[in-house]
């Protein structure tokens, strides 16, 4: 499905938002209707308004509590559940964020289709006078190429669908790209990537694609880690049963780098993505708990849990891209449950040294509602990663600062970038919420986006 907004038309029906305790708008002739139909303007509620003819007149959607309004992003995406046709807004109370309105109208619409039905026949918003309509359609088909990525099973979703994926966008946005696999990986000084990938059926390999050719460079590196069984520490099966979704930093990379080439935010920039895309899997040449790998670096790492491999193969491609000393690196990843036990699955921490880069992304987060947290490198657990045998430890005994240690063994690989950002995501929406389907879920992408023309001018 394309997320488009609907033409301008003259029999389009009017939807007025109401917040909750407030009167619906005079021109809406709703108000012995409401209080027949006991309206309430709660978070969601919709009334439909007869014409007297037996049709529609219009519909009041309720806000719920304006004091509240925090609490129930892209509230309006509720909307969708009005009858199908098409509809405008025909109002903008106070406190209401069109913009945000909007977007959410594009997004409530996402469903994963490809193995079971269709796409139901949504209703159409007319694009609200004011808004950037291509912008946000542009970013609703980024986030959409997201969810479908990482919705998909593995077995239809692997290292070599991933770089498919990548290639067809790739080809879409006009960017260049190169792809390393198998025992070329070693050729290339990329052995991380080659242990950790090297025991599935389908080769590990390095993503590469570039876009533009003058200005400052910008560096998305997206942990795409297909499948994770854990390796040999393999994991339960409880929660292996998510592990679709591990390749979800590569998803958010290829849907960020999709929103920056179709909003233009690409423009006057060089934008490189990496994309180190294996199976965790188990086989007569598995790496070994307690091997010592030796990095791209140079660093050598000890191997104390298989199941802490999303660092081994970032820590790759990192060192690979600030060789070229990018003016600002981002990864993506979906590298630590920790992440999710101090800031629950919708806010995903993020770390920067730089205070300005950070205040400007937590800024944006917070404008286009796509929320992240800045949680700090802390300097006194790097003795938490260096092990007795060898430079690092890929997976420090305590189970502590289990998301800060992970960013500090990422930021050893980052040497000559000129900022470094890393955000730890989830990736997966445990259950519908407005503008979110059940399934995978982008974080963090339209915050960079929002975040550019301040951190990356």
């Amino acid at each position: 499905m394309i997320p488009e907004f609907a033409a301008a038309s003259d029999d389009a029906l009017p939807i007025w938002p109401v917040w909750k305790g407030d009167a619906p708008p005079a021109e809406a002739n709703a108000g012995g209707w409401a209080d027949a139909c006991e309206f309430t303007a709660a978070a969601g509620e919709i009334c439909l308004l007869p014409d007297g003819q037996g049709g529609l007149a219009g519909a009041l959607f309720g806000l719920g509590d304006r004091a509240r309004a925090g609490r129930d992003r892209f509230c309006f995406a509720r909307a969708t559940a009005l009858p199908k046709g098409i509809w405008r807004l025909a109002a903008r109370p106070e406190g209401f964020d069109v913009t945000e309105a909007a977007l959410g109208w594009l997004l409530g619409q996402y469903r994963f289709t490809r193995y079971k039905g269709s796409q139901p026949d949504w209703p159409r918003l007319v694009a609200p006078d004011g808004i950037d309509a291509p912008h946000l359609q542009a970013i609703a088909a980024a986030e959409f190429l997201t969810r479908d990525l990482i919705n998909t099973p593995a077995g239809d979703m692997g290292p070599e669908q991933l770089e498919s994926a990548a290639r067809s966008l790739a080809g879409e946005i006009g960017a260049e790209i190169r792809v390393t696999s198998g025992a070329a990986l070693l050729d290339d000084k990329l052995p991380m990537i080659h242990a950790v990938g090297r025991a599935a059926a389908t080769e590990p390999r390095l993503i590469d694609i570039r876009l533009g050719e003058t200005g400052p460079q910008l560096t998305i590196v997206g942990k795409g880690v297909c499948f994770d069984t854990g390796g040999l520490d393999i994991k339960p099966a409880t929660s292996m049963g998510l592990m679709k979704k591990d390749m979800g930093g590569a998803a958010t990379a290829l849907g960020l780098l999709k929103m920056l080439a179709t909003t233009g935010a690409a423009e006057g920039r060089r934008v490189r993505v990496l994309i180190p895309a294996v199976e965790n899997s188990i086989s007569g040449n598995a790496f070994h708990p307690g091997d010592v790998l030796t990095s791209r670096k140079g660093l050598t790492v000890e191997v104390n849990n298989t199941d802490a491999e999303g660092r081994l193969v970032l820590a790759d491609a990192l060192a690979l891209a600030a060789e070229e000393r990018p003016d600002l690196m981002i990864s993506f990843a979906t590298l630590t449950g920790a992440a999710r036990v101090a800031l629950g699955p919708d806010i995903p921490p993020f770390y920067c040294d730089d205070d300005g880069t950070a205040q400007a992304i937590s800024a944006a987060a917070m404008s286009v509602a796509d929320p992240l947290w800045r949680m700090p490198f802390w300097e006194p657990y790097e003795s938490k990663i260096e092990p007795q045998i060898a430079d690092l430890d890929n997976a420090p005994a305590g189970g502590m600062a289990g998301s800060i240690t992970a960013a500090l063994f990422l930021r050893r690989f980052t040497e000559g970038a000129g900022r470094y950002v890393h955000l730890d995501i989830y990736g997966w929406q445990a259950s519908a919420a407005p503008g979110r389907a059940k399934g995978g879920a982008g974080q963090g992408a339209r915050a960079i986006l929002a975040a550019l023309p301040a951190i990356l001018p």
